[in-house]
This record gives structure tokens, sequence and C-alpha cells, in this order.
């Protein structure tokens, strides 16, 4: 397989905005009602980090608490996450379905390389129907490092990538495309930061900006 786009998913393919803060306050009312929180939820906080994996996530929001602690706060954040997953509260953003039938057409491989954990991906996935156009999906949980460049590489030598490009908002998605010698491409969109997005190759504010970049780049004829 030589031509492949791997994609981040959470603020590139998935809106999380649409779940994180009702499942950041679900999270947050648990600790309440455990007396182990007595502040507002913090959102901002988390959205000036948000791409991050979730062990240094907790590590920002609860640094005065203890690994175990973190431990049960992820595992339950997860929880939510999924059921608002499932329950529709979450969108994907535009486009995701007609970019991604696209690049099928044209002989795309197409994977999702992500920070989120493997139930969150995998429910993404299959409230959307995703799985018809992904070839794979990778989760930071499978990458003893953490680390999302690690991560891409891991899917480069699985499948023997010659030609791809990484498309992500933020600076850990541009970066592991830099890492492995891979075309970066950065979304302008929720959670994207400026100071990172000037670092890719390219830069666009819609999914469907692709099917230009990928004839410039003559991925496809």
């Amino acid at each position: 397989m030589q031509q492949s786009i791997i994609f981040d998913m959470d603020g590139t393919l998935f809106r999380t905005d649409t779940i994180l803060e009702m499942s950041l306050d679900d999270t947050f009312n648990h600790l309440r009602s455990l007396n182990l929180w007595d502040a507002i939820t913090p959102i901002d906080t988390y959205r000036k980090i948000m791409g991050v994996p979730l062990p240094k996530v907790w590590e920002a929001l609860l640094p005065d608490h203890s690994n175990e602690v973190r431990k049960q706060v992820d595992a339950y954040f997860l929880e939510r996450l999924i059921v608002n997953i499932n329950n529709g509260k979450g969108g994907l953003y535009p486009n995701v379905k007609e970019i991604f039938s696209f690049l099928k057409e044209n002989n795309y491989s197409i994977f999702i390389a992500s920070n989120g954990l493997v139930d969150y991906l995998q429910a993404i996935i299959n409230h959307y129907q995703l799985d018809q156009w992904i070839t794979e999906t990778f989760s930071i949980q499978q990458i003893q490092t953490l680390n999302k460049g690690d991560l891409v590489k891991a899917i480069i030598e699985k499948y023997h990538i010659k030609n791809a490009a990484v498309v992500g908002d933020r600076l850990s998605d541009i970066n592991a495309a830099k890492d492995n010698g891979l075309i970066a491409i950065g979304c302008h969109f929720d959670f994207a930061q400026e100071e990172e997005l000037v670092q890719a190759d390219f830069v666009i504010d819609n999914l469907m900006e692709l099917k230009t970049i990928v004839r410039q780049l003559e991925f496809v004829s």
C-alpha cells in the first residue's frame, strides 16, 4: 500500500467539543460526590492541552491527586465519553464521509492515529460506521512511549507505506509527520493553535480541501 492518509481523530474527524464538556462535567461531578473536588470543571485547561495522551491530561487537571485517583478518573471519563457517543451527543466534522469516499475511490488507504484510547475510538467508528473506509485504527494505548511519531511509525512499518500525509489539528500530528518524513496537513479547526499550524506543509479549513492537496502532491492521478 503506497498511497495513504493518516488521520488524527479528536479535533480532526470527530468534533470532540460536542461531548467534551458534558463528559468532563460528569467526571468532575463524580469527583465532587466523592469529596475529591470542590471547584469548577477545568474545561478551559483541558481545551488548551487537547491532543495530549489522557495520562498527561490528568496530571495537568489533577496535579494534587494520587496516580490511583487519576486512573479511576480516567476510566470514568472514558465510560462517560462512550455513553455520550452512543447516545448520539457527538458529531463528525463536515465532509468526513465524503472525503473518505473520495480517497477510497482513488485507491488510498485510510488510517487513524490517535491519542484516544482503543474503546473510545472504536465507539466513534462504530457509531458513524467509518470502518467501511478505514484500513486500521491505531491508538496511543498501543505504544509504550505515548509518542504520536512512534505511533505513525508503527503504521508505516506494518503497511510498508511509501507516500503518505498526516492530517491533524495539533503540533503532535505535525511532528509525527515530520519525524517520519511525511507531509503534514494541519486542520484549522476548533482546537488548533496558530503557532502550531504554521509548522505544517499545508493548512486546511475544510476536509474537502484535501482533494486539491493530494492532486497537487500527485498522489492521485
